[in-house]
């Protein structure tokens, strides 16, 4: 009977092994709240597609990802809390994930998959920092966070820019639909992160017309602050971000992928503006239920329960250990995870699932949920069963609950930030990460990426320089008007060697001509900022105006500066005026750097 139980063991794990590997499509929504979703209950939306997932599959209902985009985004990929791997803002490379994390998408290449990236990166923009150089085979997108063309816009396409006509949600799923269509043969991860619903409020005419005029029936928790034709755009946005996943599914179908294929769609953070979240509190930036909870839909016809509900807490950090999982294929990396694997939940098993904490944080705000509790930053506890609109604290009721959270904040903090709470409240408290450039160097000179993009968001203005707006991540740099103005970029050159530089331009044609100096320790290159280039501002990007603080764009113009050789190691790249003839130098967007030798 033993020997029989065994050849038994043997043919089922031979069985096993012959199965093919699930493929992956991870869709990740940017700034849609929970009830941006007809599934959770909106009445003013229609979103079948994204809601199909849920019915074929497993819903989460308690999904807690991070306040702001670039953390989720670090979470999910690692399975780690986001300042464990040097995430800290959003923008000026504080967005960047430290080289020593392995992420989700390298173990799928690890296992043989192919692997690509279509969206939102957010997690930083040169090489190895570039998804390409954390396990994605191909990437299309924009690396940065927000972006100002939401219309015809100029994207990267593995490394170099690119532009085509059309809806930036639009043109990222035809490039999702080809990856499938040129890896329909073998198993693919997909990682699919939506621009939308993400400032600036730019819909597609045939989406707003459909919504324009539609009544808000269901408001916001603080209703006074919603603005009815923002709410309107949001979701005439979700609605066009329904239809690609639509598109995505059809896909699948078409190929005969669908039954084996694991489709997940979430979002990064709460909603960026006062709307609908069922009477949840809070929305983007705060670390209250309705900045933190998403949606969280997962199908996989072939092995997960259709229609299934998971009322235990989950997070971000979960996905890497379920995804690699459900598809039984090692980690990559050995750094310890704060996230579970979520299989067991997903499968109906019974295991008698532990309860947990999971924390999030932006700036010096901590909020720590558990099953049953959520003590808020300011460290109010709320029963978020009896009230879930955390409504009424009640430290007087359980003030052991109330204590043991809060030496649990203690804690954590201290041992993912390296700093006490007595010291953060001796420093006062901030609402979010600022825009300081990140101290880390900018990595240059990669043989197998020779391409190094130096976006203004990266750089730092000194002298009257300033950016074109408060959000540093679609801007450009203006004001340059005199000799002692300049910019500056912190590198560390990977490879010595020649490199070729150009600069992406304005200049009105009255002021063309300055002579400008790039310099890295003892290199220099000159040259003219020649011919004028003068566009004009876009004017057909924007639904809505555009919110303060973020940059109107316009069309930058190429200009080869020459060549130069750059010694390795780190140092300044300092961008300078010797002879400004007219008002100003130029407008500046970035530059790029060339590795030719």
């Amino acid at each position: 009977m033993k020997r029989f139980l065994l050849v038994l063991l043997s043919l089922c794990s031979m069985a096993l092994a012959q199965l093919p590997k699930p493929n992956v499509v991870v869709f990740l929504a940017d700034d849609a709240g929970w009830g941006d979703y007809s599934q959770n209950g909106n009445q003013m939306v229609s979103t079948p597609h994204i809601d199909s997932i849920a019915k074929a599959g497993v819903t989460l209902d308690r999904f807690f990802v991070c306040p702001v985009c670039s953390p989720t985004r670090a979470e999910f990929l690692t399975g780690r809390y986001h300042p464990r791997g040097g995430v800290r803002g959003v923008s000026t490379g504080q967005e960047r994930l430290d080289l020593s994390e392995k992420t989700v998408a390298d173990a799928f290449k690890a296992a043989g998959y192919a692997t690509g990236a279509f969206g939102k990166w957010h997690n930083g923009s040169q090489w190895p920092y570039h998804p390409m150089a954390r396990g994605f085979d191909e990437y299309y997108g924009h690396t940065s966070g927000h972006w100002g063309e939401y219309f015809d816009p100029p994207l990267e396409q593995n490394g170099k820019m690119v532009r085509e006509k059309g809806y930036i949600v639009d043109i990222c799923t035809d490039k999702v639909l080809s990856f499938i269509d040129r890896n329909k043969e073998k198993p693919f991860f997909c990682y699919v992160p939506f621009t939308t619903p993400h400032s600036p409020w730019a819909a597609l005419e045939k989406d707003w017309q459909r919504l324009k005029d539609k009544p808000i029936t269901q408001t916001a928790t603080d209703v006074a602050k919603e603005v009815a034709d923002e709410t309107r755009c949001a979701l005439a946005m979700i609605e066009n971000q329904d239809g690609n996943v639509g598109r995505v599914l059809d896909k699948l179908k078409e190929h005969g992928l669908t039954k084996n294929t694991i489709v997940i769609y979430f979002s990064d953070n709460g909603p960026n503006s006062h709307r609908w979240t069922g009477g949840m509190k809070g929305k983007k930036g705060t670390t209250d239920e309705g900045g933190v909870r998403s949606t969280f839909y997962i199908s996989w016809p072939s092995s997960l329960p259709q229609g299934h509900t998971v009322t235990q807490i989950a997070g971000a950090i979960d996905l890497l250990p379920t995804l690699v999982s459900l598809a039984q294929i090692p980690r990559v990396g050995d750094k310890p995870l704060d996230g579970r694997d979520l299989t067991p939940l997903l499968k109906k098993q019974d295991t008698g699932w532990p309860d947990r904490m999971i924390f999030s944080t932006w700036g010096s705000n901590i909020s720590v949920r558990t099953q049953q509790h959520r003590l808020d930053n300011a460290g109010q506890l709320y029963d978020m069963r009896a009230d879930p609109g955390q409504t009424k604290a009640i430290n007087d009721q359980e003030p052991a609950i109330a204590a043991k959270l809060s030496a649990a904040v203690a804690t954590w903090r201290e041992e993912v930030f390296g700093v006490a709470t007595e010291e953060v409240k001796a420093k006062g408290k901030k609402k979010g990460a600022g825009n300081a450039v990140d101290p880390r160097p900018i990595p240059v000179g990669y043989r197998e990426f020779p391409i190094t993009m130096l976006p203004a968001r990266d750089g730092d203005p000194r002298g009257g320089v300033k950016r074109s707006s408060n959000a540093p991540n679609c801007s450009y740099f203006v004001n340059w008007t005199n000799k002692e103005d300049h910019l500056v970029w912190l590198l560390d050159v990977h490879t010595a060697g020649r490199y070729e530089v150009t600069v992406d331009y304005t200049c009105p044609v009255g002021d063309a001509g300055s002579t400008v100096e790039l310099s890295f320790k003892d290199s220099r290159l000159k040259n003219q900022v020649t011919p004028g280039w003068d566009p004009p501002l876009y004017t057909n990007q924007d639904t809505l105006p555009r919110p303060d603080g973020e940059s109107q764009m316009k069309e930058f113009r190429t200009l080869n500066l020459g060549q130069m050789k750059l010694q390795a190691g780190q140092g300044p790249l300092t961008l300078r005026a010797l002879e400004i003839p007219g008002k100003s130098v130029m407008d500046l967007r970035r530059i790029t750097l060339t590795l030719l030798d």
